[in-house]
């Protein structure tokens, strides 16, 4: 006899960009989440036509067919959390921002996308300025090194890090992982920094670095953990923990792994986490 039971999943929802190589955006989403035992589920803002190499086309979304993409998992499903990635224009913003708050979403995520690996800007002054509004509606976001520079207006360094996670975390009302893989790791290791906005704790966590060019996607990837961690009812300094602990691992199987010509992905799946 069949034995039905009442267990929900622990669903995730992405609402990020399509990368057609499957390193980053909603693909490395999907693997992330479910890599961390969650379940899976997407409202897609872009598609790309992308490789390990680099991005060549970029399709937004209506936003007509974005709102209608938010509408129908929102209105179905209930959400144990929300990983969201690049935010590409203000209308797109607007768009997901009154989405998530009419439907009382908790435990979001955001991973502020604003720089390329090149360096290039991917959004513009009116959208960042718009994204900076944003924040305060997230619980926690992620940037790294030079996206943190323009959340705050001031450079980075390994001696302000620990100060430069609060001096973000107050100024927008949120919680705060800095991540520190852009700074010099001539020393072995990477250092992250947890600024926990609600109880004002911080929380530095090292790893050590590794040298390798697959890590295509780590920011989507890292990001989507916590979030389904966070999922799990687990505290925030526990949930961003096993995120950076599943990452660098992720980094560490597929360092010497080869996909495409260009910069490959990182082994989602290298031990999966219950």
């Amino acid at each position: 006899m069949t034995k039905h039971t009442n267990e929900q999943y622990n669903a995730i929802l992405s609402i990020a960009g399509s990368d057609s190589g499957g390193c980053a955006g909603i693909q490395a989403d999907i693997k992330s989440i479910s890599a961390n035992g969650g379940y899976a589920a997407t409202v897609i803002t872009a598609t790309t036509a992308q490789n390990t190499v680099g991005v060549t086309d970029i399709h937004a979304m209506p936003i007509a067919h974005l709102n209608a993409q938010l509408e129908a998992v929102l209105s179905d499903i209930e959400f144990s959390a929300i990983k969201i990635g690049m935010l590409h224009s203000v209308e797109v913003i607007e768009t997901v921002k009154q989405a998530l708050l009419q439907y009382n979403a908790k435990n979001i995520v955001l991973d502020p996308v604003m720089v390329a690996t090149s360096g290039d800007r991917l959004i513009n002054d009116e959208a960042v300025e718009s994204l900076k509004e944003f924040l305060p509606f997230a619980d926690l976001i992620t940037p790294n090194i030079p996206e943190a520079s323009i959340l705050i207006g001031h450079t980075i360094n390994h001696s302000n890090l620990e100060a430069t996670a609060k001096e973000i975390g107050q100024k927008y009302q949120v919680s705060v992982l800095l991540k520190g893989g852009h700074l010099d790791l001539s020393s072995g290791a990477m250092t992250d920094v947890l600024y926990n906005q609600k109880q004002g704790k911080l929380t530095v966590i090292n790893n050590p670095s590794i040298d390798t060019n697959n890590t295509h996607g780590t920011g989507c990837t890292l990001s989507s953990s916590i979030a389904t961690q966070l999922g799990k009812n687990l505290s925030l300094e526990e949930a961003v923990q096993i995120g950076c602990d599943y990452i660098n691992g992720a980094i560490a199987s597929g360092k010497n792994k080869k996909l495409g010509n260009g910069n490959g992905p990182v082994d989602h799946f290298f031990n999966k986490v219950e």
